[in-house]
């Protein structure tokens, strides 16, 4: 399957990201698609810690409206301490993806604090719900009935989200894999 907008077959490598150590997703985690190893210097370079996470995605659903399905992932200790001790003196964590915030948020306590996990996550992170240990995310942008969008309200304002939606509808923005990025911040 490919997107309208893809008009050629791409490599099969060009459907993974620099942070790719697995086989398991059923398609590319789109939000990491601009990172390249240039970039990943770049950032670590000016200070920016990384934290690994596994993470097999789901299917992306185009139907309005569907919930995501269950994703496999992986939270290492290391990941979880960093996660918080970056919290703890005032940094942000910003989250690649929405695959990411799912896992994240999974092993996060009511309090924020992440611990080490692994398995299958259904968690369904809405307005209602919120983001409990993540500040920011960097996503891809879905369509504009997807479920995705009650994750997205959970970390920005429903209407700023519904004006920057309206805004990349209006001026032909992609979606999924071979789209754009953008930052969320809480």
């Amino acid at each position: 399957m490919r997107y309208r907008y893809v008009r050629r077959r791409w490599p099969l490598e060009a459907y993974q990201t620099v942070f790719a150590t697995q086989p398991g997703s059923a398609e590319m985690p789109s939000a990491a698609r601009p990172f390249t190893d240039r970039v990943m210097t770049r950032l670590v370079s000016a200070g920016v810690q990384i934290a690994p996470l596994v993470l097999h995605t789901g299917v992306a659903s185009a139907e309005a409206h569907e919930r995501p399905y269950p994703e496999w992932f992986r939270v290492p200790s290391s990941t979880a301490r960093l996660v918080n001790d970056v919290r703890a003196a005032g940094g942000r964590v910003v989250a690649v993806g929405t695959t990411a915030v799912r896992a994240l948020e999974t092993v996060a306590g009511a309090d924020g604090r992440v611990v080490a996990g692994e398995g299958w996550t259904d968690l369904i992170v809405t307005p209602d719900r919120g983001v409990r240990a993540i500040d920011g995310l960097l996503t891809g942008l879905h369509e504009p009935k997807a479920s995705h969008l009650d994750l997205l309200a959970a970390v920005v304002d429903r209407e700023l989200l519904a004006r920057c939606y309206a805004e990349a509808v209006r001026d032909g923005y992609l979606w999924h894999e071979f789209g754009d990025v953008n930052l969320l911040l809480r």
